[in-house]
């Protein structure tokens, strides 16, 4: 038979062929939701990303976007083929790993193998890399450009590298494979810093290799150590040498007068020295292993070098440089995520536990005109001992967290947690919920893409599932076979070879349920986070290949001419993983990601300013401005940043076509430090009244004391003295500026009055101004209505004051204007300009295609248009134009048709919205088709005892709103027919919830 080392090359490489194949006929031809349209903006400009960045991921995706050959529609294809690439290799060193795994099982040593070992071991690769290729976590990643493709890539090359080592056995040899493990190490650091949870599992190789005769106490030796060198390297030379730097910097600037980066100089010089008379020393004393350590480090230093890019790129003041890093200071707090603040690990509070008193932690500097100064000082609390345990794992007082600690542990109000409270939190939802959830939509099926959706057993099947649910392109049924091999394969592998067995396990569990333990994520994440935990998924699709390996050896003893077709029944594992997940990791033919974000800005006036709220509406409004160049004069402000003195600076500043914000504020009034919270307050002089913003705003320039409260802490706070904020209006000079159309001048007012949020008992729903919305007041009063200013619905929502009655809609963006919405309207609609925006100038690319994969977060964005569609409708249905009206409505259906996009409670303003056109019949028929629809989603989920679950309200909610309507419009069957819909599920709703 042929060589078995050209054998396993072909087939490695026809592995790789399929993998290839399969993502690049499924890559996203744009740029997808949530971070990808960062990081492709970051790449094609070589800008700044969120912290702690990815310094090599940003200059590979460079490189590719090249390949683009100016056409700037391409360049986020051609980032996402990085990522392709990226996965098709990993999916190489796979198959490289299973088999030479394989062959510690087997017993096969290199250039002695057996025919029947040649093909078990090259079947064993090829199951097992197969069947990880078209796995649902890693194959979402591997069509996308993220970061977690790249991150996948360099885990897969040093655990193969790992395995080459352990191969070899001239010393200097092997050590040459250690170096590159070092700097493959380093990096790694420069995409993701998941990859250095492959080191455990390395520490156990290199043990089991070095000392022939192993002990538990050696092999607990070899983990400690190894997760020393994790933490060393994730905590000591990641953020831990800017750290020192920067104590250096602080020394050697403020203290010895020398000039700005001297201290950090003088550390680098100081590490190089260390690591050259290391070396040296332990070379002259022939001290091998420790100088290879030595030498290990120095390359991942020389990896970890690339985060100088950050520093580099930051100080040329790109549109996107978050936190601003381009000083020592400023870029160890970039490195230690410190904007994100902290999550308690081994010690730490529960979510209800009494603060009694606040620690003042390390100061915060920046960088003035000759040393640095100190601008605030962290903030950290004491918590009540007796309301704080061990390995805390409900630690968030978020109202909503806290909801959903107490309805995964069924703690009452005020009810103080115990540790098996906090225990039973660990294991039902963040093991449970928000790993093991995760690891059997990968291996066992899954029940759609919607968010919280359960994995599906075995032979479950589409009887009493919604068509909605059915239909799902996320709905996939493995039937749990790939589940079965990987257990097959991981007891054979534990019986057959214990060392392997050991690596694996270790690899295994340190990114999985140790990553979970480790991270301590809230209870509501915004998406699902399964991607996370691909390397997990990685090690087990080991276990599905060495499953080819045990069924195999077990048909071999009846007959060697059964293997092949064991070998064929493995497979069955990746092809049902094929089949089943093709059409919801198929991202051609899809658009909308980018056409939502051109229709934001497809939605403002010249030169405008458009506040933003999340990710999803954010990164993808970067990408077309970035990449694509489109509407480079609006000024994207994220609501969130805006309350950070590096972003301020930046609107105060030109970017791109933009020109820089008015403020009245310094830098003095903003800085970190000062006045990060303005506190509501009502003094007795200005009790009822409503006091003016320019005034105030006046007052916090000049920081009046008065106007000042001193907490017991001894922290000082500026008031805002009354509930209610007042502008005057020049009606006669906006009116002048030709801004207010002609509709809406009878709602001119000459007053706006910006009332603070309150709740359902009148009570203000919070007592704070953050430092963004303070400079947002700034905004408003100082721009004087010369640009326009623009919100979209997640930043109106995160206001603490109430702009809703001056926001006129003009598209998917409502504009602050000095008009007043009366009570009782939907909307204030500029119908001109927003049937212009909506008929000529927006994109709605795919959303008629029903082969196209949208899944829920283009579903969800497909709901708010639905919206903007029927606000536009109903605006004009007011004005009496119902042709128009008609015809929106009409472009409404035609371009996300329910065929591809199924209805939504949105959907209900097309039903109310042909009633008002006359469309009676279609109106009816329309609702009922809703009706039906929200009943059997209903219904199902009271099966499954959602009652909880957001879908489940909303559509109780619809339900009831289509009776209204159907009520009102005299179609008095339909009604009493939806009536008893309604009924049937409120009644089992009260019987199910008291059986539960």
């Amino acid at each position: 038979m042929t060589d078995f080392k050209k054998i396993n090359n072909l087939t490695g490489w026809a592995v790789f062929l399929v993998s290839l194949i399969t993502y690049v006929l499924t890559v996203e031809e744009t740029a997808s939701f949530w971070d990808c349209g960062e990081f492709i903006a970051i790449a094609f400009k070589l800008e700044v990303s969120h912290p702690p960045g990815a310094p090599l991921f940003m200059l590979i995706g460079r490189l590719f976007s090249f390949l683009s050959f100016g056409d700037v529609t391409k360049v986020a294809y051609w980032v996402n083929m990085s990522s392709v690439l990226a996965s098709a290799l990993t999916i190489l060193f796979l198959y490289w790993s299973i088999v030479m795994l394989g062959r510690k099982v087997l017993q096969a040593k290199v250039g002695e193998e057996t025919d029947l070992q040649k093909i078990l071991l090259a079947g064993a690769g090829a199951v097992g890399a197969l069947a990880f290729t078209f796995t649902d976590s890693f194959w979402f990643s591997a069509v996308e450009g993220e970061v977690y493709a790249m991150s996948s890539f360099f885990t897969a090359v040093v655990f193969w590298a790992i395995l080459k080592w352990e191969l070899v056995e001239d010393e200097s040899r092997a050590n040459k494979w250690l170096l590159f493990i070092a700097y493959m190490m380093g990096l790694s650091t420069g995409v993701h810093l998941l990859g250095l949870v492959t080191l455990p599992a390395m520490g156990l190789i290199y043990y089991f290799k070095k000392y022939k005769n192993p002990t538990w106490q050696g092999v607990l030796v070899a983990l400690g150590f190894s997760l020393f060198l994790v933490l060393f390297i994730n905590s000591f030379i990641i953020p831990g040498l800017p750290t020192i730097a920067g104590k250096f910097e602080i020394t050697f600037v403020n203290t010895f007068g020398l000039p700005f980066g001297s201290g950090a100089l003088f550390l680098t010089i100081l590490v190089i020295a260390a690591i050259v008379f290391g070396l040296r020393f332990t070379a002259k004393k022939e001290m091998v292993k420790l100088n290879t350590l030595i030498l290990s480090m120095a390359f991942v230093l020389i990896g970890y070098s690339c985060y100088a890019v950050i520093l580099i790129r930051s100080r040329a003041d790109p549109p996107i440089d978050q936190n601003n890093p381009e000083d020592v200071m400023t870029f160890v707090s970039y490195l230690k995520r410190e904007q994100y603040g902290s999550r308690p690990l081994l010690h730490g509070q529960y979510f209800n536990a009494p603060i009694i008193d606040y620690i003042e932690g390390d100061p915060i500097y920046y960088k003035a005109e000759d040393k640095y100064k100190i601008a605030d000082y962290k903030i950290g609390y004491e918590y009540d001992p007796e309301y704080t345990t061990l390995l805390p794992r409900m630690y968030s007082s978020s109202p909503s967290h806290e909801r959903k600690y107490m309805e995964v542990t069924g703690l009452r109000p005020g009810e103080k947690p115990t540790f098996s409270d906090n225990l039973r939190f660990m294991f039902l939802h963040q093991i449970g919920h928000m790993y093991l959830r995760y690891f059997m939509f990968n291996f066992a099926g899954r029940e759609s893409d919607i968010q919280n959706a359960s994995w599906l057993k075995p032979f479950e099947t589409d009887k009493n599932v919604p068509e909605t649910i059915a239909n799902n392109k996320g709905r996939n049924q493995y039937y749990m076979i790939p589940l079965v091999l990987g257990l097959i394969g991981l007891f054979f592998q534990f019986n057959r070879d214990p060392k392997g067995f050991s690596a694996t396990f270790m690899l295994f569990i340190l990114t999985g349920v140790a990553l979970v333990i480790y991270l301590n994520s809230p209870p509501i994440e915004p998406r699902e986070r399964d991607y996370i935990y691909a390397g997990s998924y990685y090690a087990f699709a080991m276990w599905i290949g060495l499953s080819v390996l045990a069924l195999g050896s077990a048909v071999a003893k009846k007959g060697k001419s059964l293997v092949a077709g064991t070998i064929a029944l493995c497979m069955i594992a990746p092809v049902i993983l094929a089949k089943e997940n093709w059409d919801d990791h198929d991202r051609s033919g899809r658009y909308f990601s980018v056409d939502s974000a051109r229709n934001f800005l497809a939605s403002c006036a010249p030169n405008a300013i458009l506040f933003t709220g999340g990710d999803n509406d954010t990164f993808p409004l970067w990408y077309v401005q970035e990449v694509e160049g489109f509407r480079t004069d609006v000024r994207v402000v994220v609501l969130s940043y805006y309350a950070t003195d590096w972003y301020i600076d930046q609107t105060a500043t030109k970017m791109n076509d933009s020109e820089a914000f008015p403020y009245s504020l310094t830098i003095d009034n903003y800085r970190q430090g000062t006045n990060d919270v303005l506190y509501v307050q009502e003094l007795p002089q200005f009790q009822g009244q409503a006091i003016d913003l320019r005034e105030y705003l006046d007052v916090v320039r000049r920081d009046v004391p008065q106007f000042k409260r001193t907490f017991a802490s001894g922290s000082e706070v500026m008031l805002i003295p009354a509930e209610t904020l007042t502008m005057p209006v020049d009606t006669a000079a906006v009116l002048e500026k030709g801004i207010i159309p002609d509709e809406l001048k009878p709602y001119l007012v000459d007053r706006m009055f910006f009332d603070f949020k309150r709740n359902d008992n009148g009570e203000l729903l919070s007592r704070t101004v953050d430092k963004g919305q303070m400079m947002l007041l700034d905004l408003i009063v100082q721009n004087n209505w010369e640009r326009p200013i623009y919100f979209n619905y997640t930043s109106v929502n995160a206001l603490s004051w109430n702009a809703d009655p001056y926001l006129v809609q003009e598209g998917m963006a409502y504009r602050l204007l000095p008009v007043r919405k009366p009570s009782g309207m939907r909307e204030l609609v500029n119908t001109e300009v927003m049937y212009d925006n909506v008929m000529n100038k927006m994109q709605f690319r795919g959303l008629d295609n029903p082969d196209a994969n949208l899944n829920e977060d283009y579903r969800g964005f497909v709901q708010n248009h639905r919206s903007m569609i029927t606000s536009l409708a109903d605006a004009l249905v007011l004005k009496g134009d119902t042709a128009r009206a008609k015809e929106v409505l009409d472009f409404g259906m035609e371009r996300m048709p329910v065929e591809a996009v199924p209805y939504d409670v949105s959907s209900i303003g097309f039903v109310q919205g042909y009633f008002d056109v006359g469309e009676k019949e279609l109106a009816a028929k329309m609702a009922m088709e809703l009706a039906e629809q929200f009943n059997s989603e209903l219904s199902y989920l009271q099966n499954k005892q959602r009652w909880g679950d957001y879908n489940f309200s909303n559509k109780l909610r619809g339900l009831r709103y289509l009776q209204l309507v159907l009520q009102e419009e005299g179609k008095n069957d339909e009604a009493k027919r939806v009536e008893e819909m309604l009924n049937e599920q409120n009644i089992r709703l009260n019987i199910d919830r008291s059986n539960f």
